[in-house]
């Protein structure tokens, strides 16, 4: 017999950046940032993510279209792929994103499936939570404490089948 399984997500809605803490307020703005080099000659579509690291500094991601869709990637795997190549040493204290059309203003956005299990993978490979800001409606922010709640079914290698 199926037995129905309820799932609760956290996460904290802030009116405005004006409840971000001082390293939050940094991410956040460094993830906005990042969206005036992303490159959107197709979807003009610009989105920034930005990861606070252990010693303070900030790293940024832009998406990258291609004409031959869908070569792209999104701003989070950017960020993410470049860190790891770059300074796989580091470990990320935060992550922002932020995205708006070519000439608009900021827009809510959440990540797509493919980042959400990417950022969810960076987050299991350093062995601790990834709090993450994402924009919300009316320049509020949605505050997550881990990857978790935003991909409640992730899964890991540990999770497939030994290899012939």
């Amino acid at each position: 017999m199926a037995h129905p399984l309820h799932l609760t997500i956290s996460v904290e809605v802030l009116a405005s950046e004006a409840e971000l803490s001082s390293a939050e307020a940094a991410t956040w703005h460094a993830a906005r940032t990042a969206t005036n080099d992303a490159y959107a000659p197709y979807s003009h579509f610009h989105v920034g993510a930005a990861l606070l690291l252990d010693d303070g500094t900030l790293f940024q991601g832009t998406n990258q279209e291609n004409a031959a869709f869908p070569s792209g990637l999104c701003a989070e795997r950017t960020a993410l792929f470049g860190l790891a190549a770059s300074q796989p040493q580091r470990r990320i204290k935060a992550m922002a994103v932020a995205a708006r059309p070519a000439t608009g203003d900021f827009v809510a956005v959440t990540s797509c499936g493919a980042c959400r299990q990417v950022m969810a993978e960076y987050e299991h490979r350093q062995g601790n939570s990834i709090p993450l800001l994402l924009p919300g409606p009316d320049g509020s922010i949605y505050r997550f404490q881990s990857m978790s709640d935003l991909l409640p079914f992730q899964f890991s290698a540990s999770d497939l089948p030994p290899r012939a």
